[in-house]
C-alpha cells in the first residue's frame, strides 16, 4: 500500500464526520446513530438525503453546500475516495454533511424506517453480468423504499444506458414509472443541481462525448418490488 494511502487511511480516524465501524461492531449491536441521526449528530430536524456509492463525496458536498436547511451523508466503502470529502468538509466546516465508510448493502444497519427524505444514486457500477448488484434491482429498491420516507424521490444520475435502461424496464415491470427521465441531461433545459453538480468522472465522461442520463422517481410503500426474472 503507498505511502499516500496509508496517510489517507490515518487521516480519516481522525474525521468526527467520518464513520468506519467494523464488521464485527456492525453484527455486536446497532449502529449508534440509526434513528438518531438529526438528534444526536445533526442536532436539528433538517431532512436527511443519502448518496450511496458516493466516491469522494463531490455530490454530497456539492449538495450540502447548496441547501443548509438539509442534512446530507454519503456511504462508499473505499477510505481513500471518502478522504477527500471529508478533508472538504473539515476545511469548509460544513456541519450537515457526515460520512459512512461501509457496503451499501448494510444500509438497513444505518438507518431506521422513514429516516430519509432522498436518495442520490450517482454513477453506480452497472454491474453488467451481476444483475442482482445493481442499485436499482429490486433487492435495493425493496430496502431503500422501508428506509425512505413516504413520496422520498429516488434520484439516479448514470452515464451508463444499460443502467438507465434497466432502471425503466424494473420499473415498468412493477407497474411503476420514473416522474421524469430523460436521456441526455446536458442536452435538456434542466439548470439546477442535477446540472450545475458534476463529479470527476461526470466531467471526464462529458468531455469524452458520453451522453449523461438522469431520472427520478418514488417507490410504493406497499409494493414488493422484484426483479423481470423473478417472476
Amino acid at each position: 500500500m503507498s505511502k499516500n494511502k496509508l496517510r489517507r487511511f490515518a487521516e480519516n480516524e481522525t474525521f468526527e464526520h467520518l464513520f468506519q465501524p467494523s464488521a464485527q461492531e456492525m453484527f455486536e449491536r446497532e449502529f449508534h446513530l440509526k434513528g438518531k441521526w438529526n438528534e444526536n449528530f445533526f442536532k436539528n430536524e433538517h431532512p436527511i438525503t443519502v448518496e450511496i456509492g458516493c466516491g469522494k463525496g463531490e455530490y454530497t458536498v456539492g449538495l450540502a453546500r447548496k441547501n443548509k436547511n438539509k442534512n446530507y451523508i454519503g456511504i462508499d466503502i473505499k477510505g481513500p475516495r471518502l478522504w477527500r470529502g471529508s478533508k472538504t468538509v473539515k476545511e469548509e466546516q460544513l456541519k450537515n454533511v457526515a460520512f459512512i465508510r461501509n457496503k451499501i448493502e448494510f444500509l438497513s444497519s444505518f438507518f431506521s424506517e422513514n429516516e430519509i427524505s432522498e436518495l442520490w444514486i450517482t454513477f453506480p457500477d452497472p454491474q453488467i453480468r451481476k444483475i442482482k448488484k445493481r442499485l436499482t434491482s429490486a433487492r435495493f429498491l425493496n430496502i431503500y423504499k422501508t428506509l425512505l420516507k413516504p413520496n422520498g424521490i429516488i434520484h439516479l444520475k448514470t452515464d451508463s444506458k444499460l443502467m438507465f435502461d434497466f432502471t425503466n424496464e424494473i420499473l415498468s415491470f412493477n407497474q411503476s414509472k420514473p416522474m421524469f427521465a430523460v436521456d441526455n441531461l446536458y442536452n435538456s433545459q434542466i439548470d439546477n443541481e442535477v446540472t450545475q453538480i458534476k463529479t470527476f468522472y461526470e466531467q471526464k465522461f462529458l468531455n469524452e462525448g458520453i451522453d449523461i442520463t438522469y431520472m427520478n422517481f418514488i417507490l410504493e410503500k406497499e409494493k414488493k418490488y422484484t426483479n423481470p426474472e423473478e417472476k
